[in-house]
């Protein structure tokens, strides 16, 4: 009887995950415990703190960013990271060549001047004028996450304090609710929304339209990464159309917990493919 070949290696994946991050609404740690526990079906997979991912990706295949937490509190880090992985050509799960909030809060200012469906956004006080006449204005660091920093300004006050370049400027919209679409590469998966606006992580399936779609995958499309996780977050106007919230391509939570067993499996699935791919 010939002997048999021996196996391939399966193979090795870094997950970078703070297990111990308190975010409001949601629990990333249980959704990482479930994940890698169903990715460990076609990896080997191993988990560290993104202040160790340095130290130890050069012993993996790829390195997969999930809920991370915001990198505000470890920007220096994140930036060595980055560089590192560039450096030593290591394949990162998302790509590191995200145009969204991978690369801070810019996109919001390049969408607006291009006209794509987004709040409109400025950055400097001289601009503010540009902007539709509400009662109330958004005011947030631009290198801001899970709404650090966000303060509500009356129109009379707005123009005080603007730190030129250093915060963005939207209107407040009363918009119906947020929806979120979550893509694998760019392949959609699944909708939720909050169907009460002040209540964000209170969130439902929702049964996308084809027009929903057709919107989400214009920022999809306008990113254009070859693989990895993106959340399209958008809100619903009182005029009943979509405008861009945020594009969420370094560490989108994904609420996993709130789909049905089919759909999440299909996740899964689909993550794991993306996963190979990026190999």
């Amino acid at each position: 009887m010939p002997a048999l070949a021996p196996s391939s290696p399966r193979p090795r994946v870094l997950y970078v995950t703070d297990l111990a991050y308190e975010a409001k609404g949601r629990r990333y740690c249980d959704e990482d415990i479930f994940l890698t526990s169903r990715l460990r079906e076609w990896f080997d997979v191993a988990l560290c703190h993104p202040l160790d991912a340095v130290a130890l990706m050069d012993g993996f295949d790829l390195v997969v960013v999930r809920n991370s937490g915001p990198v505000l509190n470890y920007q220096a880090a994140y930036d060595h990271f980055r560089a590192e992985a560039a450096r030593r050509g290591t394949r990162v799960h998302n790509k590191l060549t995200g145009k969204g909030d991978m690369a801070g809060k810019r996109y919001l200012l390049d969408l607006t001047a291009a006209g794509y469906p987004v709040i409109p956004t400025v950055d400097r006080a001289a601009d503010v004028g540009r902007l539709p006449v509400v009662d109330e204005y958004a005011v947030k660091p631009k290198l801001g996450a899970d709404s650090i920093g966000l303060e509500f300004v009356p129109r009379e006050r707005l123009t005080e304090g603007i730190a030129d370049g250093e915060v963005l400027v939207q209107p407040r919209i009363r918009f119906a609710y947020e929806v979120s679409f979550y893509f694998v590469d760019d392949t959609f998966q699944y909708a939720l929304y909050a169907p009460d606006p002040d209540r964000r992580w209170d969130l439902e399936p929702y049964e996308a339209t084809d027009a929903d779609l057709a919107f989400a995958r214009r920022f999809v499309e306008w990113n254009g990464t070859d693989h990895g996780i993106q959340r399209v977050d958008a809100c619903r106007t009182p005029e009943g159309g979509l405008l861009l919230v945020e594009l969420e391509d370094l560490n989108p939570y994904l609420s996993l917990d709130l789909l049905p067993g089919a759909t999440r499996d299909a996740f899964v699935d689909a993550l794991a493919a993306s996963l190979r791919r990026a190999l």
